[in-house]
Parts: C-alpha cells; structure tokens; sequence
C-alpha cells in the first residue's frame, strides 16, 4: 500500500491535533487527552472486571481459562466525525512543469492522509467523500488502523474526472454528515458547485473548513515566451506570450481569490492555501497549530 506520508511529515503530526469550534461535552473531537473506553466498537484491553459492570461485557473465554472475570474494554466512539471532501474534478489533476507527477490530486491525497492520521491517533471517527461527476467514492466515518487503511486504499484509486459532482449526486452526503460533525474540503476551489456545497454546509450549521489547492505557476506564473495556456475542464485554449500576460494574470487571479474568499468568510468557513511546493502538514499547522507556531 502507497505511504502517502513522508517520515519528516509524521514526525511533525505527532505535534497537531484537530481541534474543532464546537466541540461535544467532554469528548469533544480533539479535546480528550486519550481515547475514551468503553462499550464502543475497537477493542482496547482487558482489566478486572469491578461491581457496577455490565454483565455482557465480560469476557467468558477468558474466564473459563484462568477463573478470573475479566472485562473487556473498547475505544468508545466519538460523538463527532470528520469528514474529508476532495474536489475530484478535471482541474486537481493540474500539476507543475518541474513535478509533472504531482499533482492538485496527489497533494489532496498526501493531506487526506494526515487528517486521517491525526484522526486516528485521538480516537476520533473519519470518513472520505471524493466528489467527482462519475459519482461519490465514500468511505464511511470509523475509527482504528482497519479504518485508516480502508480510507488509504480508496485514496488510491481516486482518479481526477470531468467536472464536479452534480446537485443529484450530492444527496448521500446530506444525509450523511450530521450536525456536529466536521468538513474539511480539498479543492481549487474552481468549480461553483464546490464552493456552492461548503457554503451550503456552513449554513445548515456544520462547522465546515477549505484548503484551497494552488500550484506554483499560479503563486508565480514562471512563464517566458511564448505559451498555450488550456482551461482543463472546458478545453479552452489561449495563446500568449507569458512574460507579457503575468501582471494581469497575477492580478486577475488575486482579485478572483479576494472574492472567492470574502464569500467564505460571510458564511463563517476557515479557510488557509496550500500550494505544491508546500510540506504536506503545513496547510493543517496553519489550521489548527497554537498561534505562532503554523509556519
């Protein structure tokens, strides 16, 4: 199975946790200091069973091999999931000419990775929902190792479609992502339906965030001379000369993430960039390190 996460980059995530706006009495996502035991579904341990215990909670094969009872402890679920949403359209699968193999996509994937990661180390549910037009891949929220390696092998096989998934195509999600859970969506934020679907999260009260995925040749446009520039998505094509279209285009395209992102912030979602020549974590440090600390 791929690692999507380097050495360097787990070692840094041992550092983070998720921490969410609205968390859910005492066990709210992020906030326990270990995982909550109880009658949950991941076994944790055994320890001797105490009066007050439920009965169906004792192991009677152990018992009947050491006559002793014992009770078997399970990672209780938390009462919150995070849901991971990424964009699956035409433009994620855009890469940079000095890393042609790496892509929106790919860097969605690697980040995907790290929030299940982060996820499983507190005990908290996860799922993924990939939202391409050739319809949702889902992987529905759980905890534990057998989890994280589900969610990685969907990731393998998430591939870069057409367009983003229709309104008719979004109706599993409604009605899976309850209220209290948390969104964190992967997107270039390109498409309208993929910023129509987290502002419309946001207003139903789900705690939703965005990490914005740009490559370098939008921070920089690099080019010189003369270039074929084709929109991914629709096949438009436009000839220029680079050196010559960089102001406007810097300046067009700042202006369009100013807007994109003043609509983001009038429906209450955090938001934060991550461009491709980035550290895979550093788009979550900025999200939910201690302030001074992101960078």
């Amino acid at each position: 199975m791929a690692d999507f996460l380097p050495p360097d980059v787990r070692s840094r995530l041992r550092g983070l946790r998720l921490v969410t706006r609205r968390a859910v009495g005492s066990h709210g996502i992020g906030l326990h200091q270990s995982h909550s035991r109880g009658a949950g579904l991941e076994f944790a341990q055994y320890r001797a069973y105490e009066p007050g215990d439920e009965l169906r909670q004792i192991d009677w094969k152990l018992y009947a091999r050491s006559d002793k009872f014992f009770v078997r402890e399970a990672e209780r679920e938390s009462p919150v999931a995070i849901w991971i949403l990424i964009d699956a359209s035409a433009s994620m699968g855009q890469s940079d000419a000095a890393r042609p193999d790496y892509s929106r996509l790919d860097a969605s994937k690697a980040i995907a990775a790290a929030i299940g990661e982060l996820a499983m180390q507190q005990g908290d549910r996860f799922g993924l929902i990939a939202l391409g037009d050739s319809g949702l891949r889902l992987v529905p929220p759980a905890t534990g190792l057998r989890q994280r390696d589900r969610m990685m092998l969907e990731l393998l096989d998430i591939a870069a479609a057409r367009t983003f998934a229709s309104n008719d195509q979004l109706g599993p999600l409604w009605e899976r992502i309850g209220t209290h859970d948390l969104v964190i969506m992967l997107s270039d934020c390109f498409d309208n339906g993929a910023v129509a679907l987290v502002e419309k999260l946001a207003s139903a009260g789900r705690e939703t965030l965005v990490i914005e995925m740009l490559t370098v040749a939008e921070r920089d446009f690099p080019f010189t001379g003369g270039f074929r520039f084709r929109d991914p998505e629709t096949g438009e094509e436009l000839l220029a000369d680079g050196a010559a279209l960089r102001t406007e285009f810097l300046a067009r395209f700042g202006a369009a993430r100013e807007a994109l992102h003043a609509s983001l912030d009038a429906t209450g979602i955090r938001h934060v960039a991550h461009v491709l020549d980035e550290p895979v974590d550093l788009s979550l440090r900025r999200l939910f390190a201690a302030p001074g600390t992101a960078d």
